[in-house]
């Protein structure tokens, strides 16, 4: 979170086209050892965020819309697979993106010619996008007329699991190019996830993952949690995916 990792300590970060006062201006306490005090400051943080991200979900329950926080750590292929599913699945349900990245609209380019309306944030120093940034982002899209909010967050296995963004799941992707221990070695990540996506099977061959161990890692932090496995560069698995997402679609609209 943004006391541990210091996103927050820059207060010139750009959040862009709106003003703000959530807790990134927050007062650290250097050379001083009060831990109740870093907790009142953690909590302010997430208390806020909390409250914004109450009122995202309130929107997008009124729009009866699905709405997905994709995570992951950076290159897992989370651009790579919006990419496909919005070419194969946009003719059936109607996409709006959000891309999170700290520099650049390199994605947001990739998802516009893929067909889709979609708008850039740009976090800057910030590793995670928050409530306030995904709250003043929706604006740019014609929410009746969105079945599925993707959000692509910043490439982070750590911040995003602590901030709620009002979605209706957490998606984390993991390509097997990673190792097979990514659950265990950040588990808040997976704990918070209702889906596990293990991409880039395609690659299975060359490389030495085990992917029932991977299975066992993410249950062994979480339970519940559903796995896909795929490869949105062969199309292996993707059909799972797309029936997955048309059932989420289906239980909003009832």
């Amino acid at each position: 979170m943004c006391i541990d990792c210091g996103c927050g300590t820059n207060t010139t970060h750009p959040h862009h086209h709106h003003d703000h006062d959530h807790a990134h201006a927050h007062d650290h306490n250097h050379g001083q050892n009060d831990d109740r005090r870093t907790i009142r400051v953690e909590e302010d943080i997430l208390s806020k965020n909390n409250r914004l991200a109450g009122k995202n979900r309130l929107l997008f329950a009124a729009r009866r819309m699905l709405v997905l926080n994709l995570v992951s750590s950076p290159g897992s292929g989370k651009t790579t697979l919006l990419e496909r599913t919005l070419r194969e699945l946009g003719d059936r349900l109607r996409f709006a993106v959000l891309e999170g990245d700290q520099q650049t609209a390199n994605d947001a380019d990739r998802i516009a010619a893929a067909g889709a309306p979609v708008h850039q944030i740009n976090t800057g120093a910030g590793c995670h996008l928050d409530a306030h940034m995904v709250g003043h982002g929706v604006e740019h899209f014609d929410l009746d007329a969105t079945d599925i909010l993707m959000i692509e967050n910043v490439g982070n296995l750590v911040c995003p699991a602590a901030f709620d963004l009002g979605e209706d799941h957490k998606v984390a992707v993991l390509s097997v190019t990673e190792g097979e221990d990514k659950p265990v070695k950040y588990p808040n990540m997976f704990h918070a996830a209702d889906l596990m996506i293990i991409n880039k099977t395609d690659l299975l061959p060359y490389l030495d993952f085990d992917v029932e161990k991977c299975k066992a890692y993410a249950r062994q932090v979480n339970p519940n949690i559903e796995i896909l496995e795929l490869s949105c560069r062969n199309g292996e698995g993707m059909q799972e995916w797309y029936e997955w997402l048309t059932a989420g679609v289906e239980k909003k609209k009832s």
